[in-house]
Order: structure tokens, then C-alpha cells, then sequence
């Protein structure tokens, strides 16, 4: 398969209703910063407020992995999710 392919496969994987995939809020940012960085390249826009949490953690997640290609997030993703599937 293609990285493409493994990727949306990963993808609809760790969304998909049937998944029994417990992940920690840590684990979800990583893979919401990399789906973000891998579907969309670098973070865009101005760091959410202080007071918006979830908004700044998630622009934080994803502001670190700039500069990081749109195929090697994949890549990333797909071997972070490998762990999880059983």
C-alpha cells in the first residue's frame, strides 16, 4: 500500500465509531498534530488565547511539528497509530 493508502486507512482507524482505541488527551494531540500537519502543512494563524485551552493546546501540538513535510507526518501517524491496533 501506499503511504496515502496506510494513511487514511490509520485515519479511519482512530476515528471510525467502531474503534476501540483508548487514547490519552496527550496521544490525541499528537495525532490531531499530525493529521493537521500532514492534511494542511504548517499552522496558520495567530496562537489561540489563554483562556481558550483546548484551542491553544491543539495550536501548540501542531506548531510543533513545523517545517515537518506533509509525507513524513503521515508516515508518523501511521507508525504512531501501529501500537494501537491489535
Amino acid at each position: 500500500m501506499s503511504i496515502q493508502e496506510d494513511f487514511s486507512a490509520a485515519v479511519e482507524f482512530v476515528t471510525g465509531s467502531n474503534s476501540s482505541v483508548n487514547l490519552s488527551n496527550a496521544e490525541k494531540l499528537r495525532f490531531y498534530a499530525l493529521y493537521k500537519q500532514a492534511t494542511e502543512g504548517d499552522v496558520k494563524g495567530k496562537q489561540p488565547s489563554f483562556i481558550n485551552v483546548v484551542g491553544r493546546a491543539k495550536f501548540d501540538a501542531w506548531e510543533k511539528l513545523k517545517g515537518t513535510s506533509q509525507e513524513q507526518a503521515k508516515q508518523e501517524y501511521v507508525n504512531a497509530i501501529k501500537p494501537f491496533i491489535n
